[in-house]
């Protein structure tokens, strides 16, 4: 009998909506805000919606890994695991139920984590970098990542991730050269090293080291791998990009609203800067491919419009954008702030975004049957 081949995966299970031969799972980074990609991962799940390709930018690398890295039966419970770790340095108790108590206890819960870090990810280094030697990691962030390296090895099986039926992707910096680099399991062998390095946030997180060069956090460049993922389309393919940052947002009332609004337009313009972009790009080569049709035969083996043909080619793919909102109490420490209570609202709120966009896919089932590319934001209120 022939040996299996670990990446032929199985006919699909019925699933809560129609899905295309292949479906993305495209992840941003966002720190402490990462537990939102993780209920969005809990609900795909839970509505039979299997993923064969998952990438990741800084946080979303670590839960691509995670992911790509154990059998579809544990990877929610691992990824309940990272994250009930990453929290545990700020147990929840009570408090009054209202936004002012709730943005003092986020603000003073994300100074926690500035002063002491998060366990399992990062701690402050006992030696500032400034007294450190030049060129030295110490000499290069605020913070020792080395539990990161040892948390990832304990939650992610290596072999699997390069082996398994879940292709996987991990975007960084070059800090020598400022590209950026895309490391694909399809195309390298990935460890913790990768996921290490696209979330190496400067001047946080010291740079990761990788065949000789060094490499920075991935959202210095593009806070969304989307572009890879569709540049590397090999079937008709449905998305879900999570976004950790909205676009749009009321205007600020307060400096705290500014730093928030800041972090929000600098992250979520890129995303949907390289979105729209995408997407223009594929209607203007199905526009093409139109013309093309229209030629007379005569012109049809002509080596331009062969060559124009091969240009204009591709598959249909449907983007559903699941967009976490932040809260009223939420400021510009969102992304750092660790604690358990935070942490599980994010990860319902995921949940909550996968069940509206679900439970209103006959929007997009449509297009997915008859192989029409188009962007859906499912999620809006």
């Amino acid at each position: 009998m022939a040996d299996a081949d670990p990446k032929r995966r199985a006919p699909r299970p019925p699933a809560a909506m129609p899905l295309p031969e292949q479906v993305a799972l495209v992840l941003q980074g966002g720190g402490a805000l990462g537990s939102f990609q993780a209920g969005v991962y809990a609900a795909l799940t839970e509505a039979g919606i299997e993923i064969d390709r998952v990438a990741g930018i800084s946080i979303g690398a670590a839960n691509a890994a995670i992911i790509a890295g154990n059998p579809p039966a544990r990877r929610v419970e691992r990824l309940r695991a990272f994250w009930d770790g990453l929290a545990s340095g700020l147990p929840s108790f009570p408090i009054p139920d209202s936004d002012q108590a709730r943005e003092a206890v986020h603000e003073w819960s994300a100074m926690w984590v500035a002063a002491t870090g998060v366990p399992g990810f990062f701690r402050p280094r006992w030696v500032p970098p400034v007294f450190a030697e030049p060129g030295s990691c110490g000499a290069l962030s605020f913070y020792d990542a080395a539990a990161y390296r040892e948390t990832l090895d304990a939650l992610v099986d290596w072999d699997l991730l390069n082996a398994g039926t879940v292709r996987v992707g991990v975007g960084a910096v070059d800090v020598e050269s400022g590209n950026f680099r895309y490391f694909d399991s399809a195309c390298e062998r990935l460890d913790a090293r990768h996921v290490m390095a696209s979330g190496a946030l400067p001047p946080g997180l010291p740079p990761v080291e990788i065949d000789g060069r060094l490499y920075w956090d991935g959202g210095l460049v593009s806070n969304t791998p989307l572009s890879h993922v569709l540049d590397t389309q090999e079937d008709a393919l449905l998305v879900f990009q999570v976004d950790l940052f909205s676009a749009s947002a009321p205007r600020p009332k307060t400096i705290m609203d500014v730093m928030a609004r800041e972090k929000e337009i600098r992250y979520s313009s890129r995303t949907r800067q390289v979105s729209t972009e995408l997407m223009r790009l594929r209607k203007d080569r199905e526009l093409v491919r139109r013309v093309l049709d229209k030629l007379p035969d005569d012109l049809k083996d002509d080596p331009d419009v062969v060559a124009l043909a091969a240009k204009a080619a591709e598959k249909p793919v449907s983007i559903v954008q699941l967009i976490n909102r932040a809260n009223a109490w939420e400021g510009g420490a969102r992304d750092y702030e660790f604690s358990q209570r935070t942490m599980r609202l994010h990860w319902e709120a995921g949940e909550a975004a996968v069940a509206q966009a679900v439970g209103r896919s006959g929007l997009m089932a449509e297009d997915i049957l008859h192989g029409r590319t188009s962007v859906f934001d499912l999620s809006k209120p």
